[in-house]
C-alpha cells in the first residue's frame, strides 16, 4: 500500500514538474493557415449568399471609393506583410458585418462573420508567433494609410458596401497568406 502511494506521489510530482517545464501556452497549436488555402465549399457558399443578398438590398448603387482596387499585389509582398494586409482587410470586413442590419441580412451574415472572425484569430496567432515585431514595408504602409484615411473620410454605408462587395478579394488575399511562398 505504501509502495503504491509512493508511486502515485512520484507520478504526480513528475507530471507537475513537466507541466512547469512545458507551459500550457507552449503546447498550443502551431501556426497553421492551411485550411484557408481552399476554404470549404459551404463557407464559400455562405459568403456568396451573403454578398448576393447584400447586393440585392442595394437599391441605389452607391458610388464609393474602391478600397480593394489597389496596385498592391499581395503575392509581391513578404509573408509578414501579407499577414498585416489581410488582418487589416479582415478587421474592416468584420467591423462592417457587425453593424446593425436589416433582419433578413443579419441571419445571412452570421456564418461568414464567424468564418472570417476565426480566420482573423488564426492569422493573429501566426503573426504573434512568426513575426511579432514586423514593420510593414513602404508599399504596405502606403495602403494602410489609405485605408485609415478612407475609414475617417467615407461614410459607414460606403465602407460597408466596399467590405461586403469585395469580400472575395479578402478571401483571395487570405488564401495567398495561407499559401505562403507558393502564392503567385
Amino acid at each position: 500500500m505504501v509502495c503504491l502511494s509512493f508511486t502515485s506521489l512520484l507520478a504526480l510530482v513528475l507530471w507537475a514538474s513537466l507541466g512547469a517545464a512545458f507551459p500550457h501556452n507552449a503546447l498550443k497549436k502551431s501556426c497553421s493557415l492551411s485550411k484557408y488555402q481552399h476554404p470549404a465549399p459551404h463557407e464559400r457558399k455562405a459568403v456568396q449568399e451573403m454578398k448576393q443578398h447584400f447586393e440585392d438590398m442595394l437599391l441605389p448603387k452607391r458610388k464609393c471609393i474602391k478600397l480593394f482596387h489597389r496596385k498592391l499585389n499581395p503575392a509581391e509582398l513578404s509573408v509578414p506583410d501579407r499577414m498585416m494586409l489581410v488582418e487589416a482587410e479582415l478587421n474592416l470586413t468584420i467591423a462592417m458585418l457587425g453593424l446593425p442590419a436589416d433582419p433578413s441580412f443579419s441571419g445571412t451574415r452570421q456564418q461568414p462573420m464567424a468564418f472570417l472572425t476565426q480566420a482573423r484569430e488564426d492569422l493573429r496567432h501566426c503573426m504573434a508567433t512568426e513575426a511579432p515585431s514586423h514593420q510593414p514595408s513602404r508599399k504596405l504602409r502606403h495602403w494602410l494609410q489609405k485605408l485609415q484615411t478612407a475609414k475617417e473620410m467615407e461614410t459607414t454605408s460606403c465602407l460597408e458596401a466596399s467590405a461586403i462587395i469585395y469580400v472575395f478579394e479578402v478571401l483571395k488575399d487570405l488564401q495567398c497568406v495561407a499559401l505562403r511562398e507558393q502564392c503567385t
